[in-house]
């Protein structure tokens, strides 16, 4: 039975989201209307892919948290669905926050969220108290269950904290539910806790999966655990982070840690601790595993620092990266964007072994809805160059350019003139490879967006720009000579 609080965001969303299909970015997921963040939900059902996400339909700011709905058979063309939660229940009356899903063995759908519950206390501190919630549903309409919630203060560890307990990433293992879930322990610092259920109402506490001592930031949110080409992969997104060298930033960052899970004690041993990805716009990714055999991600292409920096005309905000497809190379995770993304190219322009010693463009080299890879290597055997940059999105006010210097090995991403209308941090900069010499970028622009991604996947990095839509020139710059080889397709709805 659906409550009157999802009805009027229904409602709502059959009013308005007609009027704002024109301000869409092309094949990028947004609420349509009002405010998204984390991606929820992201997981096959009944041969295709759903996708939740955190909404506030009536608002561009963060508000009482909604589940929204789109599903999707590529990845890449995505349909709307009418919103699948709201905070209409005494124990998640100030929102449903995170979660995840996984279909049910008798062919129902099952969402596991964190309801969020805030009370005045005598002292006249507010304090949330979180807990893990379940809906079952058909792919469209979801009943909250009776015996919610399903996870509550009794279960956690000593130590742990009943107001940052949230975020479930819940799966099947056999016959058993798993989910992985977001806590503070006793020291303060985040930590992922691991529960198992037989039936997803009945659940017990089975370890601490990982926790962070303070290193990796402090909270950890919207944990994610999978098996990835013979390892074992934790997502997280810290909150609080110290920066770490070039490799992690500070604030609410990303962090993956590969290594082998102890199966008797449900414990992660690393390997490895890298960033997932170096831009400024990337938080709380989720991932599935497709029909064949793929570990795709998909994360909010945003970030709480600059989540408030849009332009004021925009009727949405926030919106998902491309999902991107996963694996482990030499230790290290890899991700490129799902290979779906080739069907809608359109004509190929390239050029090989272009010399360039000062600023140039190609003719044909243009656009706000491309997908194009420059390949960078010295122009002069016997001498390098000092850098080389590669501009976007330009016209005479705005651009975004992405230099390359290959003495200090690194890449830097400015954004400063691509149309912000704050005063906020628009510069990352991150450490790369060469490999043969060769330095390969690969370029995704969709209107507001610009994902980057180097030497096939070995890192990537996603920004948020607003520069107006007619600033669509490409150009290349070189203090010494570069030869550059360029590949580039318009991205085509069909």
């Amino acid at each position: 039975m659906t409550s009157k609080m999802l009805q009027r965001a229904r409602d709502f969303e059959k009013k308005y989201l007609k009027y704002t299909v024109s301000e869409q970015p092309a094949f990028h997921v947004t609420g349509g209307i009002g405010w998204i963040n984390d991606p929820n939900g992201f997981a096959p059902y009944k041969g295709e892919y759903h996708l939740f996400f955190q909404y506030y339909p009536y608002d561009t700011k963060w508000g009482p948290m909604h589940w929204g709905h789109v599903k999707t058979r590529d990845f890449i063309k995505w349909e709307r669905l009418p919103a699948a939660l709201a905070p209409d229940s005494e124990y998640d009356r100030d929102g449903c926050f995170s979660g995840g899903a996984v279909e049910m063995p008798d062919g129902r759908h099952l969402l596991m969220y964190t309801g969020v519950r805030n009370v005045r206390l005598r002292n006249g501190k507010i304090q949330a108290f979180q807990t893990q919630c379940i809906a079952i549903g058909d792919g469209v309409d979801y009943e909250k269950h009776s015996l919610n919630p399903v996870i509550d203060a009794r279960f956690l560890p000593e130590g742990g904290s009943t107001e940052d307990f949230r975020d479930p990433k819940i799966w099947r293992e056999g016959d058993l539910y798993y989910a992985a879930i977001g806590n503070r322990c006793a020291d303060g610092s985040g930590t992922v806790l691991i529960f198992r259920s037989p039936d997803a109402v009945n659940w017990e506490y089975v370890s601490v999966l990982s926790a962070c001592h303070n290193q990796y930031g402090r909270m950890w949110e919207c944990p994610d655990l999978f098996r990835l080409d013979g390892k074992d992969v934790l997502l997280v997104s810290p909150q609080e982070m110290a920066a770490i060298g070039l490799e992690f930033h500070p604030g609410n960052a990303n962090v993956c840690l590969i290594g082998s899970i102890d199966r008797e004690n449900f414990h992660l041993h690393r390997d490895r601790v890298q960033a997932i990805d170096f831009g400024l716009d990337f938080y709380a990714p989720q991932t599935l595993l497709t029909k064949d055999g793929r570990r795709v991600m998909i994360a909010w292409m945003q970030n709480w620092e600059t989540s408030s920096c849009k332009p004021s005309e925009l009727r949405f905000m926030g919106q998902m990266t491309l999902p991107r497809e996963l694996s482990i190379r030499d230790g290290r995770l890899y991700q490129n964007p799902v290979r779906e993304l080739e069907k809608y190219r359109g004509v190929k322009i390239d050029y090989y072994n272009v010399l360039i010693t000062g600023e140039t463009s190609l003719r044909g080299i243009r656009g706000r809805s491309m997908d194009m890879t420059v390949t960078v290597r010295p122009g002069n055997e016997s001498s390098s160059f000092k850098w080389f940059r590669l501009y976007l999105c330009r016209d005479g006010e705005h651009f975004t350019v992405i230099r390359f210097r290959p003495d200090i090995s690194t890449v830097k991403v400015d954004r400063t003139h691509s149309g912000f209308p704050h005063d906020i941090v628009n510069i990352r900069e991150f450490p790369v490879h060469l490999h043969n010499g060769e330095l390969k970028l690969r370029v995704i622009l969709d209107r507001y967006s610009l994902e980057l991604f180097i030497n096939d996947g070995e890192s990537a990095a996603s920004f948020v720009l607003y520069t107006p839509e007619n600033a669509d020139a490409v150009s290349f710059s070189s203090e010494g000579a570069v030869l550059v080889d360029v590949e580039k397709y318009d991205l085509e709805m069909k």
